[in-house]
């Protein structure tokens, strides 16, 4: 199986179907162990765009974020926050339920999350400490632990 179909399907399976298009036509490239044999990263255009997490699933980076936000099928996988609250994020900390605007209805808790500012734009990748039903219900604690976050007020756009 190639390389390009081996992550769509990957992608398809963890963020939802048609997920994938966003990298149809891009090169991709696996990297694996030398230890294990195992896939470890994946790269596209030759960036780290995901890192492959011991439970199976995909540690995006905020290049992996960006490429896949251009989905619309990967809203699903997203929060929007406050524009109060989008400094703080750039700056890694948490997101609070209480900042959230939007979630997407695939949010559960340990899924790989990518957080937006009020105009769609990406701020950080991290990982779901809710549902998306729960960021939505309640008014208080972490919903989103940060792992990579933007620079503040630097957009991945203006970096490229």
């Amino acid at each position: 199986m190639d390389e390009n179909r081996r992550v769509s399907m990957l992608l398809d399976y963890i963020f939802g179907k048609e997920v994938s298009k966003t990298i149809s036509g891009l090169k991709v490239d696996l990297k694996f162990s030398k230890k294990t044999g195992r896939l470890k990263n994946i790269m596209i255009s030759d960036k780290l765009f995901a890192t492959m997490r011991v439970d199976g699933g995909l540690a995006l980076t905020l290049e992996g974020g960006q490429i896949l936000n251009r989905s619309p099928e990967f809203r699903q996988n997203t929060v929007k926050i406050t524009e109060d609250a989008s400094k703080y994020v750039a700056l890694g900390k948490s997101v609070f339920a209480k900042h959230i605007v939007e979630c997407g209805s695939r949010i559960k808790p340990g899924s790989e999350v990518v957080v937006l500012d009020s105009n769609n734009h990406v701020l950080a990748v991290g990982k779901a400490i809710l549902s998306s039903k729960m960021m939505i219900d309640f008014s208080s604690g972490v919903a989103v632990k940060i792992r990579n976050s933007i620079e503040p007020g630097v957009h991945l756009e203006e970096k490229a």
